[in-house]
């Protein structure tokens, strides 16, 4: 038995080592339960972060997690206001704060017994941007596939230049989350260099022109179909052929970027908080050789993410899937994929499309070098529309009407106010077909608006198809310089392996 001894008013007391570990225990309790419970430390989803760029004239909302029904305390400097709420039983909380218009830099203070601040904030544009491989491509290149005049660009990023990015961490999950392990960044080389090489251009576009500060929020998965952006309710509705089984608890994954809805959870539910002036989507090569499904999902993807935001009708821009080999050069598999893009300018209000048929294509690589001009014809766009710019074009030439005079077939273009490229010219690309849908390569001249086309061996033209192969160069254009998207004129029924 252990003894240890208790000197008390000068009296030496045996007593029990066993007695005394629990005398001591509870004493050690007891000072314990005394002291006064610390507050819990405001905690922030990633998306909110010193370096951020908030949107400019807004009620922006803040968010995130606090002492449980505790009020919660929010100071900008920009105004010197204070903007308070309670959080609930579970410590989550949820405001708005105005924004002014764009300046900078500013601090954010949080506070629900203790203070956490936020610095360096800008405001100005935020712009949303999303979609697979071509949107992720980094302004460094991939392996063995480079950006174009890259280095020049990162050469010259400096942090007083007001763009601040934002690039989401993958996450392919079967449940909605609330967060993205993201950060903040500003405008330095090694920043640039693993950002989106689109979203970059596109921000950098806009920042010169605009003079504001420029943030875009980056959320691509190289390889991804669209479904996977989607939420699951939305893909029910417009294609309920898309199984959901993989989102069960028993449900087994088979691609974790191309099934449906789990990067909606993962990298689009953490987000619907952000307050932002439009997005730009980069996508379609996944989803190639599904064309009329595509138009469906894609009205579907952009109806249901109004929704998601309750961000109004906010601006949609997108890229046109670049020519690229696929089966084979001379196929026309893809040239429907595209058609269904170009046609859905007609699906809905506020989206534009950016057309990249005649930027100098690579057969064999999917990611074309030339990110700059994508990222510019995207900022066409929104400087156009959504920030009301005028005195040049945003779009190229657009398909509009076919009638046939004398033999020939004379198409007419919107888009084309100030005439053609080519004019007087035979212009590559075009053929042309009689009742027995065979086509043959054809002579096509522009006059003005409209191309002339016409081929010896089709004496009544029933059809015109342009660029209508998997890969095939652009020739046509306004005398902006910007292309017309590919054609065709028939309604023939389509089939993707040809």
């Amino acid at each position: 038995m252990y003894l240890c001894y208790l000197k008390t008013e000068n009296k030496i007391t045996k007593i029990n080592y066993n007695i005394m570990k629990k005398i001591l225990s509870l004493i050690i309790t007891a000072m314990l339960l005394a002291v006064p419970a610390v507050e819990a430390k405001i905690v922030l989803p990633h998306i909110l972060g010193s370096n951020m760029v908030l949107q400019q004239q807004s009620n922006v909302k803040l968010w995130g997690k606090a002492t449980n029904n505790t009020k919660v305390t929010v100071t900008t400097s920009w105004n010197n206001k204070k903007y308070s709420c309670m959080s609930d039983k579970s410590g989550n909380w949820i405001l708005a704060v105005e924004t002014p218009e764009a300046g900078g830099p500013f601090t954010l203070k949080f506070n629900d017994g203790e203070t956490l601040e936020l610095t360096n904030i800008m405001i100005g544009e935020v712009w949303f941007c999303s979609g697979q491989s071509n949107m992720e491509m980094p302004v460094k290149g991939y392996g063995s596939m480079p950006v174009t005049n890259n280095n020049e660009i990162l050469a010259k990023a400096k942090a007083s230049v007001p763009i601040r990015m934002f690039t989401a961490k993958r996450q392919s999950v079967k449940t909605p989350m609330d967060d993205d392990e993201g950060e903040w960044k500003v405008n330095e080389p090694a920043n640039v260099g693993d950002c989106s090489a689109t979203a970059y251009f596109f921000a950098r576009f806009l920042q010169d022109v605009l003079e504001v500060p420029v943030g875009i929020v980056v959320s691509s998965w190289g390889g991804s179909a669209i479904e996977a952006w989607m939420n699951p309710e939305a893909v029910k509705e417009v294609a309920p052929e898309i199984s959901l089984a993989h989102l069960t608890p028993e449900g087994k994954i088979k691609y974790q970027h191309q099934d449906a809805a789990l990067l909606y959870n993962g990298m689009i539910h953490p987000f619907l908080n952000l307050t932002f002036r439009g997005m730009i989507w980069y996508q379609g090569e996944a989803n190639n050789g599904r064309p009329v499904q595509y138009r469906k999902l894609m009205k579907g993807f952009v109806t249901d993410l109004r929704k998601e935001f309750s961000n109004g009708d906010f601006p949609f821009y997108y890229v046109q899937i670049s020519p690229f080999r696929y089966g084979g050069v001379d196929l026309i598999g893809s040239s429907y994929l595209r058609e269904a893009q170009m046609l859905f300018m007609n699906d809905m209000p506020n989206v534009g499309m950016a057309c990249t048929m005649d930027i100098p294509g690579e057969v064999y690589n999917i990611h074309p070098r030339f990110k700059d001009i994508v990222g510019a014809r995207l900022a066409y766009w929104a400087l156009a529309k959504t920030y009301g710019k005028t005195g040049f074009s945003y779009c190229g030439p657009i398909y509009k009407s076919m009638s046939v005079k004398d033999g020939k077939a004379i198409i007419s273009f919107d888009h084309a106010d100030n005439n053609l490229v080519p004019f007087s010219e035979n212009i590559a690309g075009f053929e042309i077909a009689g009742a027995d849908s065979i086509f043959h390569e054809a002579k096509a001249v522009s006059h003005g608006q409209t191309v002339e086309v016409s081929c010896d061996a089709v004496k009544e033209p029933v059809a015109v198809r342009y660029c209508f192969r998997n890969f095939c160069t652009g020739t046509l254009f306004n005398t902006y310089g910007l292309p017309a998207s590919s054609f065709r004129t028939d309604d023939w029924p389509i089939d993707v392996k040809k």
